[in-house]
């Protein structure tokens, strides 16, 4: 079956991120399954209500961002909420081995924010959803456990790099004169270039399909 990396944008979160500190604690009880370690399943963040209502998670994704000591690199973890009301206020919970993996400690200053995108790979039955839809078509978000939720497919990418474009019919790959993104970015008013890109049709040798979130 094909392998489908899923990006879904939520255009609702705000850009500027409402942010709150916290302390990310790891917790080995916090699980971490191997559908999650290969990205079929989002994380799971627990926390209490309080926290959970002030972040405004409309969706139940949240971003923590955090700054690994040993190289002063940024390092994000994004996944899906669970509520515990047992979590200390300013406190939340992550799988301990994830933490420790990704920061090098049991125990980190970050801060936390609704998430504005995040990506979960599907390989099983759920393709055949996907195959043969087109860029502005409609999908069920249940699919990815959204519920309630219709996503926007806006584009996508073969296992080559080459983008989809809305402005070519078909599942095809060919060379065309373009103006604009996606698949060049002129540098003068009125470039074109002859670029290698996709139709606007899900076809199984694509490895990207980007959506967002309807409103």
């Amino acid at each position: 079956m094909p392998d489908f990396k899923i990006v879904v944008s939520d255009p609702e979160a705000p850009k500027q991120e409402r942010a709150v500190k916290v302390k990310v604690v790891g917790d080995a009880e916090v699980p971490f399954t191997s559908k999650m370690k290969e990205q079929f399943e989002l994380p799971v963040i627990k926390m209490n209500s309080k926290l959970y209502k002030e972040l405004g998670a409309k969706h139940g994704v949240v971003t923590i961002r955090m700054i690994r000591p040993d190289t002063n690199m940024k390092v994000k973890l994004t996944g899906k909420v669970d509520i515990d009301e047992n979590i200390p206020d300013g406190e939340v919970r992550v799988n301990l081995t994830k933490l420790i993996d990704i920061t090098g400690l049991q125990e980190i200053e970050g801060e936390i924010f609704r998430a504005r995108a995040w990506q979960v790979r599907v390989n099983d039955e759920r393709t055949s959803t996907f195959i043969g839809l087109k860029i502005g078509d409609e999908v069920d978000g249940s699919i990815l456990g959204l519920k309630g939720v219709k996503l926007i497919i806006t584009g996508g990418s073969d296992i080559s790099g080459f983008p989809m474009r809305p402005d070519i019919a078909g599942p095809l790959k060919k060379r065309a004169l373009l103006p604009d993104p996606p698949g060049f970015h002129p540098r003068e008013d009125g470039e074109r270039r002859r670029k290698m890109v996709r139709g606007n049709t899900i076809a199984p040798d694509i490895v990207q399909i980007n959506t967002k979130i309807k409103y």
